[in-house]
């Protein structure tokens, strides 16, 4: 749910703050008044693509704000700031955090529908159809098209899979001589990570053993031989032991190097072993350079580094596979595919039997709210036609599509291509309200839906308007008064004349909504309209 929006220089608002109703808000005004603007601010709080031709003229930026409810459990909502400079830079915020506009449209954008005759039109859009059925039939449903598509997944897996092996066992006809040799150049070596990081770590060992064991005695011997480090330090803390009598601080410094002696001869004690244990070994070291000899022939061929080597090894190796076992590899992998393809046609064939069950409910639901909206005679249906295996998707096994007939006697076509814009507008409410809380949408946006709608149909508009307001938070941008009236809140929208030419939005009640109501009606404000708006909000305030 939309709590509030502001919105500042954007298009011809200059400054513009709305608090919303969480059922049903109206925005009136005459046309060219710049309720455009709003919708556009609106828009870029849940993720639509920004145009620095929206930026107020003369203004260097523009920023919208809102607070988004999802769900009744939120205290404190969401916070979205977006701002869009001259230079065409942006920058998005939810809560505080810096986000892309992919995540905003993502997350808070998800839970808002904009429904307009000329965009989101989702009803034109025929992958949308399964959705809606699927929508309505409920956790059922979507239970097992989630097992559909595990189960298309799996089938898919089995056929790539074994497209591999056939391809495998084309090229080894070309390739199997070469895939053994490969393989046997690098099993004589066997080499392995742990090998080699071991081989690395002891060849220069081995090479530098002499230098290794000098540079160990002599450290030895400095410390240990007479006049070495071991004397001096000795010698040194018993100075500073006798001197301590007169200044205690020396004793700490006398302990200090006793420590340092302790170690020194501990480190000498195990430098005296480091050189006992290294030893002189030219067999050993021909043996490690021989070794350090095959790995590198090994990187040289198939490297440049070990893991290169090993792949390779294991391309090959599987090459070799194939040749030796390619029949029952291939019919292993036959075999999967003819489990996949049942597990598959046991999921989709549950589905098709619960949507084939929802739909002729939903399209009836749908076609009494159509009578609601004068739309009698009119009538919705589902075409669900089964397709051939190769031609089935992730959405199911069949085509899915709304069709409509416009009238009595008259033939029933796909939707999207006779339904009128209004026509289409009144469909997708319907839709909306037979939907109710099934859609994951809060908040339906309406532009629109009442273009060349008068009479008892507006009546009918206003009257399913206030009744989606039951299961969704509603926002419309309308002409009609009958629509106007059953609204929780209205804003009037109008423009201020000048050098630059300003829109201003301010909330109505009492009094003034009654003015706005009969401008709404007639055009003017004579005693007869305002009467007549009383009549009508008065009425509807009964009713709701």
């Amino acid at each position: 749910m939309i709590d509030e929006i502001k919105a500042d220089n954007v298009a011809l608002i200059r400054e513009a703050t709305l608090e919303f109703s969480p059922k049903l808000t109206v925005l009136t005004g005459e046309t060219g008044t710049g309720k455009s603007a709003l919708l556009s601010s609106l828009k870029l709080l849940i993720g639509d693509r920004a145009n620095t031709s929206s930026i107020r003229e003369g203004s260097s930026e523009l920023e919208v704000e809102g607070r988004f409810f999802l769900g009744d459990k939120e205290e404190d909502g969401h916070i979205v700031r977006r701002r869009l400079s001259q230079d065409g830079h942006g920058r998005v915020e939810i809560d505080g955090h810096l986000a892309t506009v992919h995540e905003l449209a993502d997350t808070l954008g998800a839970s808002v529908d904009l429904c307009g005759q000329h965009e989101h039109q989702r009803l034109m859009d025929t992958s949308t159809h399964a959705e809606l059925l699927d929508a309505y039939a409920g956790e059922a449903t979507l239970s097992a098209l989630e097992h559909y598509r595990s189960a298309f997944k799996e089938a898919q897996a089995a056929h790539r899979a074994l497209k591999r092996i056939q391809k495998a066992r084309a090229d080894s006809q070309e390739n199997a001589e070469q895939a053994a040799f490969v393989l046997n150049q690098i099993e004589q070596v066997d080499p392995s990570q742990e090998d080699y990081e071991e081989l690395q770590e002891e060849l220069p060992r081995a090479e530098h053993a002499e230098m290794l064991m000098s540079a160990a005695d002599a450290a030895h011997r400095a410390v240990t031989e007479d006049g070495g480090v071991s004397d001096i330090l000795s010698g040194v803390i018993q100075q500073l032991q006798d001197a301590a009598r007169y200044d205690e601080k020396l004793k700490t410094y006398a302990d200090n190097l006793e420590s340092s002696l302790i170690e020194a001869e501990d480190a000498a004690s195990e430098l005296r072993d480091y050189r006992d244990s290294v030893e002189l070994d030219p067999e050993e070291l021909q043996q490690l350079e021989e070794r350090n000899s095959q790995y590198q022939g090994l990187l040289r061929s198939y490297g440049p580094d070990l893991e290169h080597v090993l792949k390779r090894r294991d391309e090959a190796e599987e090459l070799v596979a194939v040749i030796q076992d390619g029949d029952e590899r291939e019919r292993e992998a036959q075999k999967k595919i003819a489990e996949a393809e049942d597990k598959l046609k046991a999921a989709a064939a549950a589905l098709q039997k619960l949507r084939h069950a929802a739909a002729p409910k939903l399209t009836k639901a749908i076609t009494a709210v159509m009578g609601q909206l004068e739309m009698d005679g009119a009538a919705v249906t589902f075409s669900i036609e089964d397709l051939p295996r190769k031609e089935w998707a992730q959405e199911g096994p069949s085509a899915i599509e709304l069709m409509y007939r416009p009238g009595a006697g008259l033939s029933l076509r796909p939707l999207r291509r006779i339904a009128s814009g209004g026509e289409l507008s009144r469909v997708m409410l319907a839709s909306k309200v037979v939907l109710g809380n099934a859609d994951a949408i809060d908040t339906l946006v309406f532009d629109e839906v009442d273009a060349g709608v008068g009479g008892a149909t507006a009546v009918a508009l206003a009257q399913v308007l206030a009744q989606l307001a039951q299961t969704h938070q509603v926002i419309v941008v309308t002409h009609l008064a009958q629509v106007a009236v059953v609204a929780d809140t209205q804003y009037v929208v109008d423009k201020t004349e000048g050098d630059v030419p300003e829109t201003k939005i301010h909330k109505v009640e009492g009094e003034k909504r009654v003015r706005e109501i009969a401008r709404m009606l007639s055009g003017d404000q004579s005693e007869a309209s305002l009467n007549h708006a009383r009549e009508m909000l008065e009425h509807a305030h009964v009713n709701n």
